[in-house]
């Protein structure tokens, strides 16, 4: 599987040469590495804050938490983190638009104080199937992410008619925060095929680079790789993205390998999700040779909370119990360090 993970990612590479002129609206490459020389290192977390099980736990009014968000970004600053990747919900907008927008700035207003930047996620094909407006469930003990859900969800994505209201969503959003720097990069559709759908994710991811593309950004557009034998979309995604994305959960010598071949793009690289310590994808063993061949490093979880995210994909521990190694996730809720030696790396790394 790896092997033809590789070979696959290489057919990618000469399709993508071939065809990125005809991709209308797609940055150049020059644009493309001017905005990277704009930036520093990228590098930080996959963030919600601890006292959210989901998206809309975190974005809805009634359990929207400044306070938690202020003091957990607090501490990723203090270890030199500088972005975040957040997830967004159109359910969330579809409940209260104002308000919603609103509280996207209260965030970023937040994160701008601490000098992190954010990348915000629009849709996501992983985890539960339904969402609904109102208070959220509890956490299932011991399970990793049963509360989180997809967005728009299942069969909601490939039913046409909620395409109008979905492309109003990401209009209104990306219109109203177009030119806000605080804002580093859209990432439009979390791991699309995910959760059985495979291809049928395809004229959903098509359409919100439609979308995306109409409005007049300073952001540049990405959608991640994640599933390197899912051919068809990965074409499209490569072909789309002004910088290239990707999620690497492998160990550091596989990890290479394919980043080594993404880089023949002469694009930017951000992996926007890595850091599965059960996996052998671990801080000391990834992040400086990230650093050292200037790709962001965005790893999954910042403060282990609702979102259960401590545990393993696919290892319940039914009775709560902590589990022998932490699967993602840096701190406790109360700010410690689950490793001191990790902490100590990142803030080496970033000369803190």
């Amino acid at each position: 599987m790896k092997t033809r993970s590789i070979i696959i990612v290489v057919i990618l590479t000469v399709i993508t040469f071939e065809s990125t002129a005809q991709i209308a609206g797609k940055w150049s490459i020059e644009r493309a590495q001017a905005w990277q020389k704009e930036n520093s290192w990228i590098n930080g977390a996959n963030f919600i804050p601890s006292s959210a099980i989901n998206q809309l736990e975190m974005w809805q009014a009634s359990t929207f938490d400044p306070i938690t968000i202020d003091r957990e970004l607090g501490w990723a600053s203090g270890i030199g983190f500088n972005t975040m990747r957040v997830y967004l919900h159109s359910l969330a907008y579809k409940q209260d638009p104002a308000g919603f927008k609103n509280r996207i700035n209260q965030y970023l207003s937040i994160a701008n104080q601490h000098k992190i930047k954010t990348i915000f996620v629009f849709f996501d094909d992983c985890w539960n199937k339904i969402g609904f407006i109102g208070k959220q469930p509890a956490p299932k003990p011991g399970v990793h992410n049963s509360g989180w859900v997809q967005d728009p969800g299942d069969p909601n994505y490939k039913e046409l008619e909620n395409f109008p209201a979905l492309e109003t969503y990401v209009k209104d959003i990306l219109g109203h925060f177009a030119k806000d720097k605080r804002i580093l990069l859209w990432d439009l559709y979390n791991e699309p095929g995910n959760s059985g759908k495979l291809e049928t994710s395809l004229p959903l991811l098509s359409r919100v680079f439609e979308w995306a593309r109409s409005v007049n950004r300073d952001q540049p557009l990405s959608v991640g790789l994640w599933r390197w034998d899912f051919e068809k979309l990965n074409v499209f995604q490569i072909l789309n993205s002004d910088v290239i994305t990707y999620h690497d959960y492998e160990s550091a010598d596989w990890h290479k390998r394919a980043f080594q071949v993404l880089k023949t793009h002469g694009r930017p690289l951000i992996c926007t999700e890595y850091m599965a310590r059960t996996n052998n994808s671990t801080f000391a063993n990834t992040m400086p040779m990230l650093k050292k061949e200037n790709i962001g490093a965005i790893n999954w979880g910042l403060v282990a909370g609702k979102t259960n995210t401590i545990y393993a994909w696919d290892k319940p521990i039914k009775d709560g119990a902590q589990p022998e190694l932490w699967f993602h996730d840096l701190f406790w809720p109360d700010g410690r360090a689950y490793r001191q030696e990790e902490i100590d790396l990142i803030k080496k790394l970033n000369n803190k």
